[in-house]
């Protein structure tokens, strides 16, 4: 039997000029992003291609963002149940979106983890454990557009 999960956010848009949407360019595309029980908010808008504040997030930014978590939060608990000792995690993804007309859409996400271990022998179980975290990631499981991972493991000193 699955368990079932449900999230709820908050989003307040907060770019009335005080014409509201009377014209394409007459309004701002600031917004926050709330959670209850959460005490910061996440101060977002649209991407400045599309006359957004490049200060904040936007929502292509927080969906790699989102992929890379939940890869990172996954694999940790696979590097665990594989014997291996991560000591340093950090990555830098990247994804491509297509724009289509008045839409789009993402074509891919490249994840580049970079993983230090404790020790050279925990290097290729360090490796395989990628692709089992990809397996295990909700995010991941939930797009319809592949994301791959391009990791490199490094041996702590």
């Amino acid at each position: 039997m699955a368990d079932t999960h449900e999230y709820t956010v908050g989003i307040e848009w907060l770019g009335n000029r005080g014409t509201g949407t009377s014209g394409y360019r007459d309004y701002g595309r600031q917004l926050v992003v709330r959670a209850a029980g959460k005490e910061h908010t996440i101060e977002a808008s649209a991407d400045r291609s599309f006359h957004g504040d490049k200060d904040r997030w936007n929502p292509e930014e927080l969906l790699v963002a989102a992929l890379a978590q939940c890869h990172l939060l996954s694999y940790l608990h696979m590097a665990v149940r594989a014997g291996v000792v991560v000591t340093a995690y950090t990555d830098e993804p990247r994804g491509t979106m297509v724009q289509e007309g008045l839409g789009g859409r993402f074509t891919e996400v490249v994840l580049r983890p970079v993983v230090t271990v404790a020790d050279e022998a925990m290097a290729d179980r360090a490796r395989a454990a990628h692709a089992e975290a990809y397996e295990h990631c909700f995010i991941a499981n939930s797009v319809n557009f592949p994301v791959r991972h391009e990791p490199t493991i490094l041996v702590a000193e």
